[in-house]
């Protein structure tokens, strides 16, 4: 069998590439992680981290640090013509959830504390370090060469699995497959810059400052401009939208400086009552809206913008990519395990032994079965919201200047509908997603009688998100997240259920009785908080059925 230098290559360390590192080696993989750039700062693109972004990381044990150096729930002025409709998004009516907020913070903020915790596992990100050539091997795994930026020599590196989280770019994309879609004829401004009180007689402006701690949104005619106080190079963070110049750099690769006129321009045209003082960097950046037409490839795997780029609409990149992560990551864990008991029980030429640690090519598969359809609908969801909010088309354009002065006197009453906005907001954060068609996802209560209680209820039905509920576990109140806030699979008893077998419990598998939900069922919860099996009774054959197809020993 093959002598794998490192279970798991991780290329690319941004959001993607460390959340997924962090979930594999909290799952037990042996991992590596190189990333081309010599430095980890650049000025952020990504600023908005959704709930359920948070809830994927807390297992983890990294959401404190990044609610720290975040703004919980932020507000929004609206600027729409001549009418200014405040937003507050603060008390969000979000049941289920320690985390009823959206999260400001920079995406250059959530990869140093991802990073951090990856050093005290004892991993460090190897900077300066790009892949040049990549192979698929007969007998499995892959080969990697690698290439120092310091110009030392060549290293090649056999890998049992590889992860390309390496951007729009991606060699190991190239390898899986292609990338379908299309370029959006506009492009994306950002600057960071200091702001000064309108003036100098114009009288397009009123001279007055934006209110500061507050995100400034105009939806134009001509697209959309964001100005928020969270700056990395100056105080303020500029994003605006326009057509695409003739200039057509490569697809995410910042292009050249834009000159402060032109930001004053965009700002003028939307009716900002702002003066640019200072520009302290500025960038644009073309748009595409792509998915790969393969997330995997034997041991090849792609996440992130490496699998899917879209719009800004929706704030989607940094956490679709963070899902991706949280996704796969415990998978490939749980696959490398397998594989290397595999090694052992070979040597050992015990049949049994070989049968028990080779898991079922359902664990692998299902990351592209579930992650493909749901970033599909991501992307349709951001195309049809940068459609109505930014797009230069002229029906697009005609839409905005018909609805906006119909929408904007309604726009008061309807910020104070906590229910829809929060609707709006579970939908963004994919509270709504489900991995009902997974191969990992098995309800035997469809031909059994169900139970009444808790677990057995049809909002808990395997492939669905398990809602972070008051239970009463061991006599005492806790949220059910925190008692599933440690790596690994949780198996949730109900009050009456038989308790698990110790043969199927083990390191990274936990087994809870939940006091207060009266009943005889058994929920399997996965690692990255899905439900996966569901039954009225403890059923010991589909538990070490499903424990096995997953990579996991049954004694």
């Amino acid at each position: 069998m093959t002598d794998f230098d490192v279970e798991l290559l991780v290329v690319g360390a941004g959001p993607t590439g460390l959340a997924l590192a962090l979930q594999a080696v909290d799952h037990g993989a042996v991992v590596r992680v190189v990333e081309r750039r010599p430095a980890p700062f650049r000025p952020s693109r990504a600023m908005v981290m959704h709930p359920r972004t948070l809830e994927l990381l807390r297992p983890l044990g990294v959401t404190d640090a990044l609610l720290a150096l975040g703004m919980t729930s932020p507000s929004m002025q609206l600027h729409l013509r001549t009418r200014v409709v405040p937003v507050s998004i603060e008390h969000l009516d979000l049941a289920g959830t320690a985390f009823p907020h959206l999260l400001l913070i920079r995406q250059a903020d959530v990869e140093a504390v991802l990073a951090s915790a990856l050093a005290e596992r004892g991993l460090v990100v190897e900077r300066g370090i790009e892949v040049v050539r990549l192979a698929r091997l007969s007998q499995g795994g892959a080969r990697a060469v690698l290439r120092r930026a310091d110009g030392g020599p060549d290293e090649d590196v056999l890998c049992r699995y590889l992860a390309g989280c390496d951007g729009p770019g991606s060699l190991v994309r190239r390898s899986v497959g292609g990338f379908l879609g299309g370029d959006y004829n506009e492009e994306v401004v950002l600057a960071d810059v200091e702001l000064g009180p309108a003036g100098g007689g114009s009288r397009r402006v009123a001279p007055v400052m934006l209110e500061a701690g507050v995100a400034h949104v105009v939806v134009g005619r001509r697209g959309l401009v964001f100005l928020f106080d969270v700056g990395e190079r100056a105080s303020w963070r500029m994003l605006a939208t326009r057509r695409a110049g003739e200039d057509r750099q490569p697809f995410g690769q910042p292009g050249p400086p834009v000159p402060q006129e032109q930001l004053q321009g965009l700002v003028d045209e939307a009716g900002l009552p702002t003066q640019i003082t200072e520009v302290a960097w500025s960038a644009q950046v073309r748009l595409q809206h792509r998915i790969a037409s393969r997330f995997s490839r034997g041991p090849l795997f792609v996440a992130g913008d490496a699998a899917h780029v879209h719009s800004p609409a929706g704030a989607q990149g940094m956490n679709a990519g963070i899902h991706d992560a949280v996704n796969l990551g415990w998978k490939l864990a749980f696959a490398a395990a397998a594989g290397r008991r595999l090694g052992a029980a070979a040597g050992t030429d015990d049949g049994a032994g070989l049968a028990a640690a080779r898991p079922g090519s359902a664990l692998l598969d299902s990351y592209a079965l579930e992650r493909r359809p749901a970033d599909r609908a991501v992307l349709r969801l951001t195309h049809a919201m940068y459609w109505a909010e930014a797009s230069l088309h002229p029906l697009a354009q005609l839409g905005r200047a018909v609805l906006v002065p119909v929408v904007a006197p309604l726009l008061p009453w309807l910020v104070r509908q906590r229910r829809l906005t929060a609707a709006g907001v579970r939908t963004l954060a994919q509270f709504r997603l489900r991995y009902t068609h997974s191969p990992l996802s098995m309800d035997l209560r469809a031909s059994l009688t169900p139970v009444r209680g808790g677990l057995a209820r049809r909002g808990l039905r395997p492939g669905s998100r398990v809602a972070d509920t008051l239970v009463r576990c061991e006599g005492r109140r806790v949220r059910l997240h925190a008692l599933l806030a440690r790596p690994g699979v949780h198996i949730l008893l109900q009050a009456d259920a038989r308790p698990v077998p110790e043969r199927m419990l083990g390191p990274l598998v936990h087994s809870y009785r939940l006091d207060d939900r009266p009943g005889t069922g058994m929920l399997v919860v996965r690692p990255d908080g899905y439900a996966a099996l569901r039954a009225p009774v403890l059923d010991e054959v589909h538990l070490a059925a499903w424990l096995r197809m997953v990579g996991l020993p049954v004694r």
